[in-house]
């Protein structure tokens, strides 16, 4: 249960440092060369960007903090993301 608490509080910590301007549903783009226009538009470095399961992942960079971001193809809205 603690292991559960400290992650949950580190993740707290980060996620919202990562998501100051990003978050779950914003609209990014249909294409991996929208998203990556969009995640350098909005001050993030792309490190990679694949195609997985229908989904952009996009591996981006701000602050000397790294975040995983996934971009529904079919929506264009990010569906999850995550930090490190």
């Amino acid at each position: 249960m603690r292991k559960f608490a400290i992650a949950a509080a580190f993740l707290a910590f980060v996620t919202p440092a990562l998501a100051s301007d990003l978050a779950v549903d914003m609209e990014v783009g249909k294409t991996m060369d929208d998203v990556k226009a969009k995640m350098s538009e909005l001050g993030y470095e792309v490190r990679k960007a694949d195609m997985e399961d229908g989904n952009i992942e996009v591996y981006v960079v701000k602050d000397s903090k790294m975040a995983e971001v996934y971009v529904s193809q079919a929506t264009g809205k990010i569906t999850k993301i995550k930090g490190e």
